[in-house]
């Protein structure tokens, strides 16, 4: 995918703001948007494998870490909040979860996301179900082309496309995601499925480090094995030291997963091979954390904007979510290789609003006066 060279095909009307990615960021990047006025569209997708609608989060089974959404009968205020004919997307309620004969537990992913496409719907986001293919951010007014119908100009742009956890590519491994596999230890390792049971982790640097001490350091846990592929991590000498010498951290070393095992409604052991002799065996846990890198969504941007060297969006000012071109925003995983939560993600998404808000008033394209505009908070 390039970007394009010409605008002139564009529609003529321009938008004050266009929203790129339907995940935290991108429905609180709207939510925000909306109520400033600003009449936003957001792109929220469609299914593919790199990304889909709702964003990485719908992946999510339980999320215990969002605030404002401790458990309880979780499943009434959606069914109640969210449209009636967006129900057939709403997962099933976790089973054994129930208190006073009522569902109680925490929100799941796709809820959650759902709540807060309602609540962007609900101030007057427009919401294009299609794919944002590449983009043109060589003029004032930016070009964005879809994979279906005409090019939509823009004043602001706002990317929150997100980033995708790499995996292993085992069909058995696929199997498994929300059923033992996960990507986010901080996400899921205190999920009751991987509660005080025997985990592993795969990968050999800072961020496998990162999440197999967080595991090893949760209340009640057992021992947490970080599967190694090389004879040596790629991890820096503290992190390496921080695992070595954690007493529920066990290294193999020279350990690969040849398959994750189960019986088919949650992992129960792992088949490894040794990469020295070739040699495999069998280890029960009770999940495989997944912890070899993040692919950001930035492929159709084709350098459009500037980027980190593994593709991540660059912010060029402290505490902003600007990007290298004027009236351009990034929010989310796209822009953040550190944090990675979907708390996080929303608060980049408001940023941006707020910046995006801020630009148009600075060059005289929102209407009306600041007074006139609701409250931003």
């Amino acid at each position: 995918m390039s970007s394009a060279s010409s605008n002139g095909n564009a529609q003529n009307k321009i938008e004050k703001t266009i929203i790129i990615g339907s995940g935290p960021a991108g429905w609180s990047a709207a939510i925000y948007a909306a109520r400033a006025n600003l009449d936003p569209v957001l792109y929220e997708g469609t299914v593919k494998p790199e990304m889909i609608p709702l964003g990485q989060l719908a992946y999510t089974t339980e999320i215990e870490n969002f605030a404002g959404f401790p458990a309880g009968n979780i499943r009434a205020f959606v069914e109640s909040a969210v449209d009636k004919d967006r129900h057939w997307n709403l997962p099933m309620v976790p089973e054994g979860h129930e208190k006073d004969g009522q569902p109680h537990y925490a929100v799941q992913g796709v809820e959650l996301m759902e709540l807060m496409k309602q609540q962007a719907i609900n101030f007057g986001t427009r919401v294009v179900g299609d794919d944002i293919e590449r983009v043109d951010f060589s003029g004032d007014v930016h070009t964005l082309y879809p994979a279906s119908g005409e090019p939509v100009q823009a004043r602001t742009v706002i990317i929150a496309t997100g980033a995708r956890a790499n995996y292993l590519g085992l069909p058995s491994e696929e199997l498994y995601k929300n059923k033992g596999v996960s990507a986010c230890a901080v996400c899921d390792g205190a999920l009751p499925v991987y509660r005080s049971k025997p985990l592993a982790v795969v990968g050999g640097g800072d961020s496998a480090v990162e999440e197999a001490t967080y595991l090893a350091n949760l209340k009640g846990a057992d021992t947490i094995y970080l599967l190694v592929r090389r004879d040596q991590m790629r991890a820096s000498k503290v992190m390496q030291d921080r695992a070595i010498n954690h007493p529920n951290i066990e290294i193999l070393w020279n350990t690969v997963v040849e398959e994750v095992l189960g019986d088919e409604k949650l992992v129960n052991g792992l088949r490894l091979k040794d990469t020295v002799d070739g040699s495999t065996r069998e280890l029960k846990v009770g999940g495989m954390f997944v912890a070899i890198g993040h692919t950001p969504n930035t492929a159709f941007l084709d350098g459009a904007v500037e980027m980190n060297s593994e593709g991540y969006i660059q912010w060029t000012k402290s505490f902003r979510t600007n990007t290298s071109v004027d009236g351009v925003f990034a929010a989310g995983d796209v822009a953040d290789d550190y944090y990675r939560q979907a708390i996080t993600s929303a608060g980049t998404g408001c940023m941006a609003a707020l910046d995006a808000e801020r630009f148009l008033v600075e060059h005289e394209e929102t209407t009306g006066t600041s007074e006139a505009r609701p409250s931003l908070t």
